[in-house]
């Protein structure tokens, strides 16, 4: 039995990049297929035999958009420095990301959709929020060793809270810009006790 040419990963890096803009662009409902083949450079079919449905694609596309966002100390590093040395020095990059369009219209796209497709907040949420929840409630743990958190303080109710906060933050209508997220995330990770 022989197989076909085998598939060209440039392609498949191309129809996803081009699915991801799609998506911040239009949302779901907005997106179709020939939009994303169109602005990829390929043919619908070279779409379709890599994805059956719309939803699959865009879910991949947010999973490989968000994954390029994800940038965490590792576990031993976490455990062993100081929580407030490296929530200082992530400060910049996450102002950066929090701050920019990109990030927000991403957000308030799967945001958005979370309802009519919840294929992809799961994708969202596996993928970029879980991984900086487990790092926020590291950190915090480690605060509560320094005595800056409160030994029986909520560190679910508290991650949440820094999370609510820059969200917040990030969807209101006029958003600050980097070194206004900046200031605002000092202020925050100050408030929760991550920085002196």
């Amino acid at each position: 039995m022989t197989r076909g040419r085998p598939r060209d990963p440039g392609t498949d890096t191309a129809i996803l990049r081009a699915a991801a803009e799609v998506f911040v662009e239009r949302g779901v409902e907005g997106a179709s297929i020939e939009q994303i083949a169109k602005r990829a450079g390929v043919g619908k079919v070279t779409v379709y035999r890599r994805w059956s449905t719309k939803e699959e694609l865009l879910a991949q596309a947010v999973e490989v958009l968000v994954a390029d966002q994800v940038s965490r100390p590792s576990a031993e590093l976490v455990a062993t420095g100081s929580p407030y040395e490296l929530v200082e020095n992530a400060l910049d990059s996450m102002a950066e990301t929090a701050g920019s369009p990109e990030f927000r219209a991403l957000a308030a796209r799967v945001l958005g959709s979370a309802v009519s497709h919840p294929e992809l907040m799961a994708v969202y949420w596996t993928h970029y929020i879980r991984p900086r929840r487990e790092l926020t409630r590291a950190l915090l743990r480690r605060a509560q060793e320094e005595g800056t958190v409160a030994a029986d303080a909520d560190l679910d109710a508290l991650t949440d809270m820094i999370a609510g906060a820059v969200t917040y933050r990030a969807l209101q209508p006029d958003p600050p810009d980097a070194e206004g997220m900046r200031a605002y995330l000092r202020a925050v990770f100050r408030q929760a006790g991550l920085l002196r």
